[in-house]
């Protein structure tokens, strides 16, 4: 993994205009769309669309998918104009390719988690995004221990779990991520973001 100058910053689980209004203001690199039924910060095929009108352009629609059949993922595709895909569920390479547009893989980290291992697995992934294990799929909010991340990695790094304006800096210093994941750490309630905490994520990673 190598530093670039300034990690991209990807703010995910938006639902509200004024959320993605103030996260484009505030200068993200991406914003994520969450496509997973199950999750508090879900969005339909027809939201997605009209959150995505609000997104200019250069700044990349990442769509969120959790174990969604092949079917689901082109009927998503077919309506949302999304740039990269994100899988967080139990995909195999072959259920993440094959859909025209490149790829995260999520792996969830605790003890025991062989990283590289995993990373081998998806060789065609953009990058592997790391986030927090727990039981259920979707973001708990809390971070993992940075270390167990290894010194290097055959993929690029995004680093997430439980980043927020006060660590993603030391975060960042520790990791040397090519790009942060935030979404719980810049909420006033589940799904619904503060334009303060995303203003302040975005200064205290641009300061590093």
């Amino acid at each position: 993994m190598s530093l670039i100058a300034t990690p991209r910053i990807k703010v995910c689980g938006l639902t509200r205009i004024e959320d993605v209004e103030a996260a484009v203001a505030a200068g993200v690199d991406a914003i994520g769309l969450v496509l997973y039924p199950e999750s508090p910060r879900h969005v339909s095929i027809e939201h997605a669309v009209a959150l995505c009108r609000h997104i200019p352009p250069f700044v990349t629609v990442v769509g969120l998918f959790v174990n969604a059949s092949r079917a689901q993922v082109h009927r998503v595709i077919e309506a949302v104009p999304l740039n990269l895909l994100q899988f967080h569920g139990d995909e195999t390479a072959d259920q993440c390719e094959g859909f025209g547009l490149p790829y995260l893989r999520a792996a969830r980290v605790r003890p025991g988690v062989d990283l590289l291992e995993f990373a081998t697995q998806f060789p065609s992934a953009r990058a592997l995004l790391l986030d927090t294990w727990t039981p259920a799929y979707g973001g708990s909010g809390e971070s993992f221990d940075w270390s167990l991340v290894p010194a290097s990695c055959p993929l690029p790094v995004i680093l997430s779990g439980g980043l927020n304006p006060g660590n993603v800096a030391e975060a960042i210093r520790q990791v040397r991520p090519v790009a942060v994941d935030v979404s719980s750490g810049v909420e006033s309630a589940k799904g619904i973001k503060d334009a303060a905490k995303i203003r302040a994520f975005v200064s205290a990673v641009r300061g590093v």
